[in-house]
């Protein structure tokens, strides 16, 4: 299992594009026998919007570091403009349940850049369902 794991200061180089436009880097899932969770690196670059989606069935928590910008995160069945914004900065973490829709950006300046641990294990790009709308305003990044 070790040999699956790069060593210390060496980072994996697969980097793919999310359904939302995110740039996301691979970090732990079934080729490094994870089977009840994966984790990757996403990065959006200065002032970009992803595109608004929801997950059918995972759950992800993130965890911010670095970087600034907004998360929104809306429940199943309200407006996105009923569900406000929030700020997000090194060191905060949040959810996305499964189910809810949601949208982030990076503030203009530097890029934002987070961990997110999927529970289950990713299961595909067909997870993502695209939404008409989210709370952030029209997407700046291409979708994949």
């Amino acid at each position: 299992m070790d040999d699956l794991i790069p060593p210390p200061g060496r980072r994996s180089a697969e980097v793919i594009t999310a359904p939302d436009g995110s740039a996301v880097r691979l970090l732990l899932h079934d080729g490094h026998g994870a089977t009840r969770c994966s984790m990757v690196e996403v990065t959006v670059p200065p002032g970009g919007v992803s595109r608004p989606v929801r997950h059918r069935t995972v759950e992800e928590s993130w965890y911010v570091i670095s970087g600034t910008g907004a998360v929104w995160r809306g429940p199943p069945g309200v407006p996105a403009a009923d569900a406000a914004p929030a700020p997000v900065a090194p060191g905060v973490a949040l959810v996305i349940p499964a189910g809810w829709g949601f949208q982030f950006r990076a503030d203009d300046g530097a890029p934002l850049v987070f961990l997110c641990v999927t529970i289950p294990p990713w299961p595909g790009m067909d997870e993502a369902a695209p939404l008409d709308a989210g709370g952030l305003g029209p997407p700046t990044l291409p979708p994949p």
